[in-house]
């Protein structure tokens, strides 16, 4: 038999609600966020339930315990749910690391710089590093300059996180990045593209009874113009029958004369 999978522990309540409350006073928040003042709690309780919410304890360290009425299912959704965008910015959260010179050059300098700033809006950590070679390390100073420059290049999109400091032959600093107003790091994602509307499609039994009105009206004009050949046809008929009785009807009298003649 194999071996029995163990089940996940439950997940433990990090507030206490309703009766899980066991003190008989606390200080009460309304569902508005109004003062409500100390209250007994099997009141609080009461007032919550003609509320359709819940009695939610919020701070158990103070005395008496702060409680809000609110709807429990909604909150633990809300917390959840930014608890999960902190831990996803967390973890999108990489360490960038940007070399420098005592001496760099403005060129390599501002191309190093922008490199920095990019790293910074896409919300990661940048640590600047000044490598040291030979005799340039009895002059710590220089390196300095270059970070202080550094931080002067990017002082709108990052906060200093470590301060310089000598590691070995290098001096090394670190920036994070400003945190924006809706507490994420980095530059905001692009809006999606606004869907375009298509026009509504035709019914089938309206297509097809579009299709048998013009098949109709093709027909009509088919037999109307049939119609006048035939009549035209037609007169062309009677004249070709006169003309051809006109013409056997002369031909007829000429040979009655002949007869005659020929009897006399």
């Amino acid at each position: 038999m194999g071996r029995k999978r163990a089940r996940p522990a439950p997940r433990k309540e990090t507030h206490r609600v309703g009766r899980r409350i066991r003190v008989r006073e606390v200080r009460v928040i309304d569902a508005d966020g109004s003062q409500l003042g100390i209250m007994q709690t099997h009141d609080a309780m009461a007032r919550a339930d003609e509320q359709g919410l819940q009695l939610v304890e919020v701070n158990p360290k103070t005395s008496p315990p702060v409680c809000k009425i609110m709807d429990y299912g909604k909150f633990k959704y809300e917390t959840a749910k930014r608890d999960r965008e902190t831990k996803k910015n967390k973890k999108s959260q990489e360490l960038k690391e940007v070399k420098f010179r005592p001496k760099t050059h403005d060129h390599d300098f501002d191309f190093k710089v922008k490199h920095a700033r990019r790293f910074l809006e896409d919300g990661n950590k940048v640590r600047l590093l000044v490598q040291f070679r030979g005799r340039e390390i009895t002059h710590p100073e220089t390196g300095r300059d270059v970070l202080n420059r550094v931080v002067k290049e990017v002082m709108d999109l990052a906060t200093v996180g470590q301060i310089p400091a000598m590691e070995g032959n290098r001096m090394s600093m670190i920036l994070a990045p400003k945190p924006r107003r809706d507490g994420t790091v980095g530059r905001p994602k692009p809006a999606a593209p606004a869907k375009v509307a298509r026009p509504p499609r035709a019914a089938p039994d309206a297509v097809s009874e579009s299709k048998g009105t013009d098949a109709e009206e093709d027909e009509d004009d088919d037999l109307d113009e049939d119609g006048e050949d035939d009549f035209d046809d037609d007169e062309d008929g009677d004249e070709d029958d006169d003309d051809y009785d006109d013409e056997d009807g002369d031909d007829d009298d000429e040979d009655g004369e002949d007869a005659d003649d020929a009897d006399d």
